[in-house]
């Protein structure tokens, strides 16, 4: 069961599983209801963009509070999105800079790889990287992944948001 931590992280995970046909663009109705057990769930379904089949994606939501946009979640690591994926998508929204919008998620994707990294470390350990595209990632440059090298990143985005008013 995928267990998210706020809907955006929700969206996010939509964005980065595509369609058999490898649209990953689609608009979605979202429900949210209990299961049995008295989680709560929340559905989102739709039909791809490119083809037209049916997508639908069921998250339990983690009981705790969700954080305010553009946070993914708080303070624990996703456990449906791996750190290599956050991040790809923090370097993709910081090379579209137009606007705050961009910049502040670049931010909070950066905040996110950081959750992945035990207190005991200096760096996301390599099995952190759940999915083909974080593993290639990791593999390209894993010094992408060092405490420090993420901190710089994340104030470097900061800066650069502040920049925007």
């Amino acid at each position: 069961m995928l267990v998210s931590r706020s809907s955006v992280e929700c969206r996010l995970y939509m964005d980065l599983h595509a369609c058999s046909c490898g649209e990953t663009s689609f608009e979605p109705g979202h429900v949210l209801r209990e299961d049995e057990e008295g989680r709560l769930l929340a559905v989102y379904s739709g039909s791809c963009a490119r083809c037209g089949l049916p997508r639908q994606f069921t998250f339990v939501l983690d009981d705790e509070m969700p954080p305010s946009p553009p946070a993914f979640g708080g303070a624990a690591a996703s456990r449906i999105i791996c750190p290599g994926e956050f991040l790809v998508v923090a370097e993709q929204a910081a090379a579209r800079d137009r606007d705050r919008t961009a910049v502040a998620t670049a931010v909070a994707a950066v905040e996110e790889v950081v959750k992945f990294i035990p207190d005991a470390m200096d760096a996301v350990p390599a099995e952190a990287f759940t999915s083909l595209t974080g593993r290639a990632a990791y593999v390209r440059e894993p010094g992408r992944f060092a405490r420090a090298r993420l901190e710089a990143t994340a104030s470097a985005y900061r800066e650069a948001l502040a920049s925007r008013g």
